[in-house]
């Protein structure tokens, strides 16, 4: 029995300590099958999300103030405090105020008490509805995961077109499943390519097209390196991959029949594009789990 503990004690200090929040909110159905798919996967996980829905919201950061009201879907009552928990999971915490201050409560707070540290990687979504082009500068899903990557942890945003905003209580659904096992392969990749996960400064942007028709499982869909933006003409050349120096845009990779997930590597300081050195990196730790597009 000792020895068993003892091992088990181990394992526990071994985990990788994952951040997740969202902009959707802590009672959202994607954001909690997520931290099931992250918990089942043996990392150790704790949920900062806003309590309320704030998509839309970019990088917006405000001191959380006291709920007035109650969070969504009724799941704190009002009249609570600026931060709060699930009684019976505390890993579970909203905070009233953006994704980027849940984010920065997260860093700051949450993962010394349950971490001992910072975090070693921050998961953002799935977001509920996509994040492609110049919608990045203005979703608060991204704007957690850059929050994170400009504190110096490697962040990972995620996006699906498929699903609404709809309370945990409703799981399972047809897709948040999916979405949460994708999410999970490629942050589960990028650790295991080893420390540093991602490059300073960087987050990656992943989105995830509809679960429907053939793309109805985890199984059936493809990662694609791509760009957020289209390049501007004469701009420098992207990563050589797939026989090409130019990357397709994220919209071009999700609307592409075939159940493709398009996955770009973002500058968190002003999410665009980043030059082909740093493609390379994000590039070699994914190579195991990338496709080119038919």
């Amino acid at each position: 029995m000792r020895v068993a503990a003892l091992l088990l004690a181990a394992a526990s200090t071994q985990a990788i300590n994952v951040l997740l929040s969202n902009d959707d909110g802590w009672a959202e159905a994607n954001v909690r099958e997520q931290f099931t798919s992250l918990v089942n996967a043996g990392f150790s996980v704790v949920l900062s999300a806003p309590a309320e829905n704030k998509s839309g919201t970019g990088s917006t950061d405000q001191t959380p103030s006291p709920r007035t009201t109650p969070c969504e879907f009724n799941s704190c009552p009002a009249g609570t405090a600026s931060e709060g928990f699930n009684a019976s999971d505390t890993r579970l915490n909203w905070v009233n105020s953006f994704p980027v201050t849940s984010v920065k409560f997260g860093i700051q707070t949450l993962s010394p008490h349950f971490f001992g540290g910072p975090p070693d990687i921050i998961v953002a979504g799935p977001n509920v509805g996509s994040n492609l082009g110049s919608t990045v500068l203005i979703s608060g899903t991204v704007g957690a995961a850059t929050e994170g990557a400009k504190e110096g942890v490697p962040s990972l945003a995620f996006s699906g077109s498929t699903g609404s905003q709809v309370s945990y209580t409703t799981l399972p659904t047809s897709y948040s499943g999916v979405y949460a096992a994708l999410s999970t392969t490629v942050t589960s990749t990028i650790v295991d390519s080893g420390k540093p996960f991602l490059p300073a400064g960087i987050a990656l942007n992943v989105n995830f097209p509809s679960v429907s028709g053939s793309c109805t499982t985890a199984g059936a869909f493809h990662f694609v390196l791509s760009r957020i933006n289209s390049a501007a003409s004469g701009a420098a050349a992207d990563v050589r991959t797939c026989g090409s120096t130019r990357l397709p845009t994220e919209s071009s990779v999700v609307g592409t029949s075939g159940c493709f997930v398009s996955i770009s590597v973002m500058n968190a300081t002003n999410k665009g594009d980043v030059a082909a050195a740093t493609q390379q990196v994000v590039l070699t730790k994914l190579s195991s789990i990338l496709s080119c597009l038919p």
